[in-house]
């Protein structure tokens, strides 16, 4: 198996004392600056898509719970009951 990665070369303007700073922790992890700098840019989008999801939430009618009995990680077996009380069994 053959794997080709391209890269693509940029440049940043950085001020001292940040240029400095990302030197100095690339230097204290033993990778370069490049790598350090595309490490901290990937970890952050990444944190960034993670914080967009919005939170879930179930809207139920009548009431706070699905009715008694009725699970609500099994959809298909919810289908089947619709369908036999409209339907009839079969």
């Amino acid at each position: 198996m053959v794997v080709i990665l391209f890269t693509m070369r940029t440049t940043i303007s950085l001020d001292d004392r940040l240029a400095r700073q990302v030197r100095r922790e690339a230097a204290a992890r033993g990778v370069s600056v490049s790598a350090f700098i595309a490490k901290t840019l990937d970890d952050s989008l990444k944190q960034r898509e993670c914080a967009e999801a919005p939170p879930f939430r179930l809207v139920t009618v009548r009431g706070v719970r699905p009715r008694p009995g009725v699970d609500l990680d099994r959809p298909r077996a919810l289908d089947a009951e619709d369908d036999e009380a409209r339907y009839g069994q079969r």
